[in-house]
């Protein structure tokens, strides 16, 4: 519908997906207001992208990258400092995995990341994914996380390092250099 500039779209778009959106949007910005804002921006973003991008195959994905992008720039700009604390906090954890963007001698193909990342997900148990994607996509805290997998806070943690640990080798047996 998109492709076809068929208004409809932008209305079909929110009854299948807006509410998964909103969602990701109030976990990051933690406001429904805000986060209403930035799901009209996604519908806006998406229009104006839709062509020449044409996501047939991955269109939730496509557009909750959109949702995460405007919800994290909001953010920045209103300068929440809990929030910019997580997001700090989340980076300082996935640093552990990835090369630092200064060092250019440690930049890599974003297919190569994309395929090692999808096969690293892929090899694990459908719980340690969601756990990883919630807490790295959606941002979700440690508290949350222990309750919404029955662990306890340092269970999730452990988990989670474990995994920050295994992808890491993922990468570095890929030839991604740390």
């Amino acid at each position: 519908m998109y492709l076809a500039r068929d208004e409809d779209a932008i209305r079909y778009t929110d009854e299948k997906y807006g509410e998964r959106l909103l969602s990701l949007s109030v976990g990051i910005t933690e406001d429904r207001l805000d986060a209403e804002e930035c799901r009209s921006s996604t519908y806006l973003r998406v229009w104006n992208s839709v062509p020449p991008d044409e996501p047939r195959d991955y269109f939730f994905a496509y557009i909750a990258r959109i949702c995460r992008h405007i919800s994290l720039d909001l953010c920045r700009s209103r300068g929440r400092q809990k929030r910019n604390a997580r997001i700090t906090e989340l980076s300082d954890e996935l640093d552990q995995c990835f090369a630092s963007p200064d060092d250019t001698d440690k930049w890599i193909d974003d297919n190569a990341l994309k395929n090692v990342l999808n096969g690293f997900l892929s090899s694990l148990d459908t719980q340690r994914r969601d756990m990883f994607i919630r807490r790295y996509w959606y941002m979700d805290g440690i508290p949350e996380l222990a309750r919404k997998f029955g662990k306890s806070e340092g269970g999730v943690k452990m988990t989670l390092s474990r995994m920050r640990q295994s992808l890491r080798l993922a990468l570095e047996k890929e030839g991604i250099r740390i």
